[in-house]
């Protein structure tokens, strides 16, 4: 197929075989104890090595940053040295592997803090549920507790989190950091007016909302480079009680700052809504305008929209998410015009390797099929 999502693209010092990205996608399989990536979580990924990149599930900056059940985290030695198997194991069969850490903020629970309260720019609850694991790795819905304000003084030793696991991921052989500013968790919960009521130098003003994302993007950038940084962002999605009339303007303010600093990408998780939509259209030319970087879109993406974003040059890569849980060799799946595995909405969180490294290749399909 003569298309562009499956044509070369740049990023950094990395030449990427085509635009089909793997995001973030949280499992809930890091091994216990100590939330460590494992030799399961490394065949997953290397499944998924024809990925153009892959952006690894959201890995808790430390222990107090964690927000679900068994999410893995980069802040300790053997977690680092459980994602040295990842990044081998990817590496080894071809691919490109970014790792987006995070802070959870107040989605989150003490049952997963040590029994403390979890932190947030202020005391405003998070009006929904956090997924909550039983010891026998089952688990449920849960709601979170009104969060407590952090202390202006305890911001920076957070900041300083997300710059210690982007060297931790570096050493652990990614070949990049995604920050997650995105789908309501701290960086997103200071952007937004709905979760920040802050009255300092951190709240207010939409330069004070975005002064936590600026240090932590700077902070990282400052460790391991612009060109191994990209930044998540989810400025349509007005779900999780974040539904901020500023969120827009704010998003487009940011955009330019991470133009200016020269991150790798911008990726956007988008809300998935019917085509045409005129709104989606113009905030995707505004962010185009703001960011002339590259820019990774997702949001439900089919193989049209995918081919018709890339057209308009609103995006340059296009990441799919539920498609790539039950299809380790998506990018050949769309190439070919093959049937897709339909993913087991049962297996999404928590389990074994049901499920999570099961889904049969194409080819195994057609070799098992009859003559």
């Amino acid at each position: 197929m003569n298309s562009p999502l499956f044509q070369p693209f740049s990023l950094g010092a990395l030449t990427l075989p085509n635009r089909v990205v793997m995001p973030p996608l949280t499992r809930a399989r890091a091994g216990q104890p100590g939330n460590v990536p494992t030799a399961m979580n490394a065949e997953y990924y290397a499944q998924r090595a024809s990925a153009g990149l892959i952006i690894a599930e959201a890995t808790d900056i430390s222990a107090d940053a964690k927000g679900y059940s068994l999410t893995p985290g980069v802040h300790s030695t053997e977690q680092i040295a459980g994602w040295r198997l990842v990044t081998d194991a990817v590496h080894a069969a071809g691919g490109r592997i970014f790792l987006q850490i995070w802070h959870c903020g107040r989605m989150s629970h003490p049952d997963l803090r040590g029994g403390a309260t979890p932190v947030a720019p202020s005391a405003v609850a998070f009006p929904g549920q956090i997924w909550l694991a039983r010891p026998d790795g089952k688990g449920g819905m849960v709601d979170c507790p009104v969060p407590r304000a952090l202390d202006r003084a305890e911001i920076a030793p957070i900041v300083a989190s997300f710059r210690q696991a982007a060297l931790n991921a570096i050493e652990a052989g990614f070949d990049g950091v995604e920050i997650h500013a995105a789908n309501s968790y701290l960086i997103d919960q200071f952007l937004r007016t709905t979760s920040n009521h802050r009255d300092d130098d951190y709240g207010g003003s939409r330069d004070n909302r975005l002064r936590f994302l600026h240090e932590v993007v700077d902070a990282v950038i400052g460790a391991i480079g612009a060109e191994r940084t990209g930044v998540r962002l989810s400025p349509r999605n007005q779900a999780r009680g974040m539904d901020c009339p500023d969120s827009l303007p704010t998003a487009l303010a940011a955009a330019a700052f991470l133009a200016e600093r020269g991150v790798a990408y911008l990726h956007t998780n988008e809300p998935e809504e019917p085509e045409p939509n005129p709104a989606a259209e113009a905030f995707h030319a505004e962010l185009r305008a703001a960011f002339p970087r590259p820019i990774i879109v997702a949001g439900g993406y089919t193989l049209a929209r995918a081919e018709a974003v890339l057209a308009k040059g609103h995006a340059d890569l296009v990441a799919f998410g539920r498609p790539f849980i039950a299809n380790p060799d998506l990018p050949a799946r769309l190439q070919h015009g093959w049937p897709l595995n339909t993913p087991d909405a049962t297996t999404f969180f928590g389990g074994n390797a049901h499920g999570y490294t099961s889904y049969p290749f194409h080819a195994a399909i057609t070799e098992e099929s009859p003559a």
